[in-house]
């Protein structure tokens, strides 16, 4: 073969030959991740020593508090939970797998502590993180927050100055603590006093989350455990301003109208007008009140009491309303009563001065059978109406001169005994109003007494 023809078939040889592709190489990354799960399985607890226990270092963060239901006793909060533990599997040489210290692997592919919290009732919205880190040193970060409906035993007899100890326990499910141990991941003074990430502007606020180390023991074996207490508070002003301070205007006006006139007739009217207006404003607030079947918060007793105190100073109302509406025989026959009543009740008489016009009264009565024997006209008009038949106009006109004065004594006395059993009446008034005064002083010291009992505890 020529030499022209070989040089020829070279020349077309060598530019196929660079049109074929060089193979990629796998990037550092994927053989990492294909090194470390090649063998991996699962469903071990990775330790090259299956004596040594695998500790899970434990953080958490409260972000808020969602919903308190009292009657449930439920509490859903939002946390940043935290686990982290060692797993002596995944662990590589970063100068090998140019300089990677880090990478993520899914939660699926990789051993998980069965890590749960006791209380826990329900499935919250809580989003799904499907990864997690892991060092070269073979430490394992699982960051996730979760939305937490756990059980608490809520106690609302302070409401709405109530505050709640809500606590989340995180255990192994199934380890014992010779296998799967649990340890805080910071100090429990740092995640106590933690409420950075608090949203502080709803209705409770954090107080503090204090936590503790202990094992329970179950069939002779001991589980590690982790006790987080959320204590909340919550904040009242939004009650006070729509719930109480509502009911003590009420209360405040219902004392205020006994000082309206009992014989004016307008103060059953405005009483009835309060009482009324009180029930709407109870039965439109009654969502506010949370409800619980073990016992009953303190503001509905205070709403209790309120409404019989509004019906009993009602009540007292009406009885001195009728007192004064008795006919002039029910005043003759209550004399005797009236007179008593008078004796203990005036404050400008000595008592025996009482007891001498109780005695004269109680006299009179006996011997004219009637209140007002003493009133009864002189006999010289009675002798001046006995005239003769004389047709004498002076006469005629001295006759009715005497009739009228019979006429108008008759008046006086009828007016001054009705005076007198009106002003007994608003002395009976008077003392019913004390009374009350003081059974809702009594009842305002022991509402305040227990407020602040439970609230100290």
């Amino acid at each position: 073969m020529s030499p022209v023809l070989l040089l020829s078939l070279l020349l077309t040889v060598i530019p196929q030959a660079e049109v074929v592709p060089e193979k990629p190489k796998r990037s550092a990354l994927n053989q990492l991740t294909r090194l470390l799960l090649r063998k991996y399985n699962c469903g071990v607890r990775p330790v090259q020593n299956w004596t040594k226990p695998t500790t899970i270092y434990i953080d958490l963060i409260i972000q808020s508090v969602l919903d308190v239901d009292g009657q449930t006793q439920k509490v859903t909060t939002s946390i940043w939970y935290r686990q982290i533990w060692n797993d002596e599997f995944l662990v590589w040489d970063p100068e090998e797998f140019d300089g990677i210290t880090e990478i993520s692997l899914s939660s699926d592919a990789i051993w998980v502590p069965d890590v749960i919290i006791s209380e826990f009732v329900d499935v919250g919205k809580s989003p799904v993180i499907p990864y997690v880190y892991v060092n070269c040193s073979g430490t394992v970060k699982n960051y996730k927050p979760i939305q937490v409906v756990s059980a608490c035993h809520l106690e609302i007899y302070a409401f709405p100055f109530d505050k709640q100890n809500c606590t989340l326990t995180f255990r192994s499910w199934l380890h014992s603590v010779s296998e799967v141990d649990l340890a805080l991941w910071r100090p429990a003074e740092e995640i106590a006093n933690d409420t950075r990430e608090f949203m502080n502007d709803g209705e409770w606020e954090l107080l503090s989350v204090p936590s503790r180390y202990w094992t329970l023991n179950l069939e002779g074996r001991d589980y590690a455990q982790i006790q987080f207490n959320v204590l909340i508070r919550r904040r009242p002003l939004l009650y006070v301003v729509s719930l109480l301070i509502p009911s003590i205007f009420f209360m405040v006006v219902d004392v205020t109208s006994f000082y309206l006139p009992p014989n004016s007739g307008t103060r059953i009217t405005f009483k009835t007008s309060i009482l009324l207006g009180f029930t709407v404003i109870r039965v439109n607030l009654m969502d506010e009140i949370p409800a619980t079947a073990i016992k009953t918060p303190l503001i509905g007793v205070f709403f209790a009491v309120c409404m019989a105190l509004l019906v009993l100073s009602l009540s007292l109302s009406i009885f001195v309303v009728k007192l004064l509406h008795y006919s002039e025989n029910e005043v003759k026959e209550m004399s005797m009563s009236a007179c008593l009543l008078d004796k203990y009740g005036s404050m400008d008489q000595s008592f025996i001065e009482s007891a001498f016009t109780s005695m004269k009264t109680l006299d009179d009565m006996d011997q004219s059978g009637g209140y007002e024997s003493d009133l009864s006209p002189e006999p010289d008009l009675f002798s001046l109406t006995d005239v003769s038949n004389s047709n004498s106009p002076l006469e005629k006109i001295l006759q009715e001169v005497v009739s009228l004065r019979l006429y108008l004594q008759e008046e006086d006395s009828e007016g001054s005994s009705q005076s007198y059993w009106v002003e007994l009446c608003l002395k009976v008034d008077r003392l019913l109003f004390c009374m009350y005064l003081v059974l809702m002083f009594i009842y305002v010291m022991t509402l305040l007494l227990l407020w602040g009992t439970w609230s100290s505890a």
